[in-house]
């Protein structure tokens, strides 16, 4: 869907009036069909703002290879608009409906961060609702420097992106994937280091580069490359599933749609948990359901009225705890860091993806040209005998912080409010935040983040 920026203004407009008329006491959230976040709250006092009028691209332009995009458009929507001219966004989050303002405000990485870092740093300006309700232009040239260096990882705590501007890449119809298999996490961590310093894999240019941890011998990289001609193209929309065909084949075709989304059809591996993997039901279940938002809502619901919970109980089984969660160590910490989580979590797969940031972006310090891995897990772990919930994802913090880690805030965080505003920069966060919301009527981001207000 695209819109003109007449109607983007005249939306920009509803919004801020909207905004306006919140009372004071309640604390406003967008109010959107989708969400990738894994903070649920339970009775919070809020005002819900729409959005609804802003979640379109407004423009493609071919010749300066940028988009202007709303805030709230997902980046199926953007790919939709974009591939036809032969461009993508540099870095396309795994999950069709991850909006381009939550990847900018939160955090999003894909298979092209070794090279092209994290999604804001593709962004040329934002348009923002600020906490104070002004509208305001940031780029990283004007007077609203400092908010938009800071805009990335605030979490909507220091207001909303209602338009972006994004720079885009040139594609190739296919890509072409080579699956290597690893035996040993400290040589599967050298040989992701060597691709991503050279860019080069068996003598050829390498564009993509990601890789799943099934076990202590067993892990694979997958790299991929551009190609304007392929033999065939596999299809995992339907009933074969992407990620179990990395330990089948060795090398593998895709279209670049296809590509892009490879993951959102089983929500990596997670659909497993609701039976979309078992050939009966996956023959029945219709393809428009088989993606990531239609598995969201599932667990929201299953959240809401504790259905799993109630069926472990009858069925005797221990209580378990929520493991959502994507960090980032260190390229040379990464083989300490499996073997952590292996031996005290135990959960698999894992996910593994390689990212080097740009330049320095104060609220999630990753030091610029360092290789870092992130690490994805998303399940549930049976809680041990005497311990409570909470129990793991402690660990796992304890763990990403001893080996010069971070981890994203998407889901629930236990961090200290000291500890907290060290790791997440508060000396740069409470500037901007008084500058720009200035009676505080955005909670700032440990209440939102860990606090879970």
């Amino acid at each position: 869907m695209t819109t003109t920026m007449s109607t983007h203004q005249r939306a920009v407009e509803q919004i801020r009036q909207s905004y306006a008329e919140i009372p004071g006491d309640a604390a406003p959230r967008l109010a959107k069909s989708t969400s990738n976040l894994f903070r649920f709250r339970d009775g919070a006092t809020t005002a819900k703002l729409s959005a609804r009028d802003l979640d379109e691209v407004i423009s493609v332009d071919p010749e300066t290879m940028t988009a202007q995009v709303q805030g709230m458009t997902t980046y199926e929507h953007l790919v939709d608009a974009t591939l036809p001219y032969g461009l993508m966004p540099y870095v396309v989050p795994q999950l069709k409906t991850i909006t381009l303002g939550g990847a900018v405000t939160g955090l999003g990485i894909e298979s092209t961060s070794f090279r092209d870092g994290l999604p804001h740093e593709s962004v040329e300006e934002l348009e923002i609702l600020t906490g104070d309700g002004r509208i305001v232009v940031a780029r990283d040239d004007n007077e609203h420097r400092d908010l938009f260096r800071a805009f990335p990882n605030s979490y909507g705590t220091l207001g909303y992106a209602l338009r972006i501007k994004i720079k885009l890449r040139q594609v190739q119809p296919y890509v072409h994937l080579t699956h290597v298999k690893f035996t040993d996490a400290g040589k599967c961590m050298l040989a992701m280091q060597e691709i991503c310093d050279s860019m080069v894999h068996d003598g050829e240019s390498v564009d993509f580069i990601d890789g799943v941890f099934f076990g202590p011998g067993e892990m694979y990289l997958t790299v991929g490359r551009f190609a304007d001609r392929a033999p065939y193209v596999s299809d995992y929309t339907g009933m074969r599933i992407y990620y179990q065909s990395i330990t089948q084949r060795s090398r593998d075709w895709l279209s670049i749609r296809d590509y892009l989304w490879r993951w959102d059809t089983d929500w990596f591996w997670c659909s497993r948990a609701f039976g979309v993997q078992q050939p009966v039901v996956r023959s029945l279940m219709p393809r428009r359901w088989m993606r990531s938002d239609v598995y969201r809502r599932l667990v929201a619901l299953d959240r809401k009225h504790g259905l799993t919970a109630r069926v472990d109980r009858w069925r005797g089984k221990p209580v378990s705890e929520s493991v959502i969660q994507d960090v980032e160590t260190p390229i040379e910490r990464g083989a300490e860091f499996l073997e952590f989580f292996h031996d005290q979590v135990g959960m698999t797969p894992v996910w593994m993806c390689p990212l080097r940031a740009g330049s320095r972006w104060p609220l999630y310090p990753l030091e610029p040209g360092k290789l870092y891995v992130n690490f994805g897990f998303w399940g549930m772990v049976p809680l041990p005998r005497g311990q409570f919930d909470g129990y793991y994802n402690r660990l796992i913090e304890r763990s990403v912080h001893e080996l010069d880690g971070h981890k994203s805030l998407y889901s629930t965080s236990f961090y200290a409010r000291q500890q907290f505003w060290e790791l997440y920069n508060g000396d740069t966060y409470w500037p901007v935040k008084r500058e720009y919301d200035s009676n505080g009527r955005l909670l700032d981001l440990y209440e939102k983040c860990v606090r879970g207000r």
